[in-house]
């Protein structure tokens, strides 16, 4: 049962985004460039505002070894306020420093800091990033896409997010369906100390033990955003880029801003990959996505949670996700593109089409009391299929079980039953129908609240109720009729020419991290099967 009036609240209003200027007499610098990425002889503008004398921009190149390439000292800025509703209409601040782009920068993350000695002697930083991406002439045949819409959805930097910041009410937080890119990121989704933790719930509870969340835990006691451990590239993208720079995959950068822009820009690789947390695309990445595939590319996707549709305006400075087409002005004119997610029979474009899984399929497991203890690991059921090869793995293993984690935190799946001890797609959501399951594990779409309103639950499931409710029949019956169990999935398909792997998990970079040899081993088989087969070529399934 549900106690309609908690005793207890986690309120934001008790955990502020962060703001500039919040205090007036504070000493800050803060920074943010005027796109996410560039091409070498583009100028980088760098829009800044300061209440310190002077302060440093430093540009490093982030990865394996990260380099120190430009930095200007003794910088000056005028001290500029930020609008209330700053996460929905930027910041608007000048450009404080320009910079060309050698010609010899290499395609890469850079981490913008900006760095200042306080009068009492405290160093301030804060960081914000740019992307370089690949010359034409020198492109590796490879390419990582970063989740900068996921980014954009959780980014609380100015007051709020899509999630929350908004309201008077505690208990009635929302978010804000607009949010900017001109303005500076959370804390800690492009930086933070090795060992943060991870939403992942890496902890066995004992018997009706309280849920626990390390990762707001952490953040609340350092002074960091509450949302920097659920997207983009300190939690997600870094781990994978450090391992891929150590095994010698030479990597294009691109970001899904870049996709959403031109659908022809993922023509020139062989292999596209994406990391960690993807929850947020628009119907222009997609169409780009897919066009790569079925024109002979592989998708090597190791993340999890495909979920929601945005979209960008013209100039690709402001998001909208409204979540309900009933709250989107634009869904009447045109409901395939309302903001909700993709499994909404208006846009008629289940997520499975274009990656194979969906986010609305699985959602959580081994976060908070979700599967709180669960292995944590995927159960294999095709191990002879090619992306198994070398693993020694056997029916019925667990891949990536505790202490690795691959299964955690959130998950995608689709509809499925079993047969002869195997699991097949029942294709009612739009499966492929050349999809196969590798590996499976249970989930969850919300936490079951067992302590009577008492504690803070990170994902109620009243809150995945209240949007199936919401939805009501726009929803596929599938969805109503499967309460709240999910699974997560590890799946691999073909489309047109071209040729899809699913990791189905935010956590396989991480996996990486920690050294799992299995994941390890499946990493190398999807990246060099993809970066060397040939395009148009027909493949035997197991």
């Amino acid at each position: 049962m549900h106690n309609p009036k908690p005793a207890f609240v986690w309120s934001p209003r008790e955990w502020p985004s962060e703001r500039a200027y919040a205090a007036p007499d504070t000493e800050e610098v803060w920074c943010y460039t005027d796109r996410f990425s560039y091409f070498p002889g583009e100028t980088v503008a760098f829009h800044l505002s300061a209440s310190v004398p002077t302060f440093t921009v430093e540009v490093t190149r982030d990865g394996l070894r990260p380099e120190t390439v430009w930095s200007r000292d003794g910088v000056t800025a005028g001290r500029f306020e930020a609008p209330a509703d700053a996460y929905a209409t930027g910041c608007g601040w000048p450009v404080g420093l320009t910079l060309d782009i050698p010609g010899d920068w290499r395609p890469g993350f850079y981490v913008v800091t900006v760095r200042a000695t306080l009068s009492d002697g405290e160093l301030w930083e804060r960081e914000h990033f740019f992307v370089v991406k690949a010359a034409p002439a020198r492109r590796p045949r490879a390419a990582i896409v970063l989740t900068t819409s996921t980014m954009l959805a959780y980014n609380d930097w100015g007051g709020a997010n899509h999630y929350r910041g908004l309201g008077d009410d505690p208990r009635e937080d929302t978010g804000s369906p607009l949010s900017s890119t001109r303005r500076p990121i959370a804390r800690g989704m492009i930086r933070k100390p090795v060992g943060a933790p991870r939403e992942a719930n890496h902890l066995t509870l004992p018997m009706h033990g309280a849920p626990r969340y390390a990762s707001y835990e952490w953040a609340r006691l350092n002074g960091y955003s509450r949302h920097h451990a659920d997207a983009f590239w300190a939690t997600y993208e870094r781990p994978f880029v450090r391992w891929a720079e150590r095994h010698g995959y030479e990597l294009d950068y691109l970001t899904q801003h870049d996709l959403h822009a031109d659908e022809t820009v993922l023509d020139p690789y062989r292999c596209v990959i994406v990391v960690g947390h993807d929850e947020y695309w628009s119907w222009r990445m997609r169409d780009a996505v897919d066009r790569f595939v079925d024109g002979g590319g592989g998708l090597a996707r190791f993340g999890g949670n495909y979920q929601w549709q945005v979209r960008l305006s013209d100039d690709l400075t402001t998001q909208f996700c409204y979540r309900l087409p009933s709250l989107d002005p634009d869904a009447a004119r045109s409901p395939q593109t309302a903001t909700t997610v993709w499994e909404a029979k208006s846009v008629g474009r289940p997520g499975a089409t274009t990656i194979g899984l969906n986010g609305l399929g699985g959602i959580y497991t081994r976060y908070g009391v979700a599967t709180p203890r669960s292995s944590g690991g995927f159960t294999v059921y095709r191990p002879h299929h090619w992306a198994f090869a070398d693993t020694d793995l056997y029916y019925g293993d667990q891949l990536g079980a505790a202490p690795t984690f691959l299964a955690a935190f959130e998950v995608d799946s689709v509809e499925y039953t079993f047969r002869r001890g195997l699991p097949y797609p029942t294709f009612e959501d739009g499966a492929p129908e050349t999809l196969e399951i590798l590996a499976m594990t249970p989930a969850v779409r919300g936490e079951e609240d067992r302590f009577d309103g008492l504690l803070p639950i990170g994902g109620p499931e009243e809150e995945v109720y209240a949007y199936n409710r919401e939805l009501g029949a726009d929803l596929p019956d599938y969805v109503h009729e499967g309460e709240m169990r999910g699974a997560g999935m590890i799946a691999a398909f073909t489309r047109g020419r071209g040729e899809v792997f699913n990791g189905g998990s935010t956590e396989w970079a991480h996996a990486l991290e920690a050294g799992d040899p299995f994941v390890d081993r499946i990493v190398r088989n999807v990246l060099d099967r993809f970066l060397t087969r040939d395009i148009g070529a027909t493949h035997a399934h197991h």
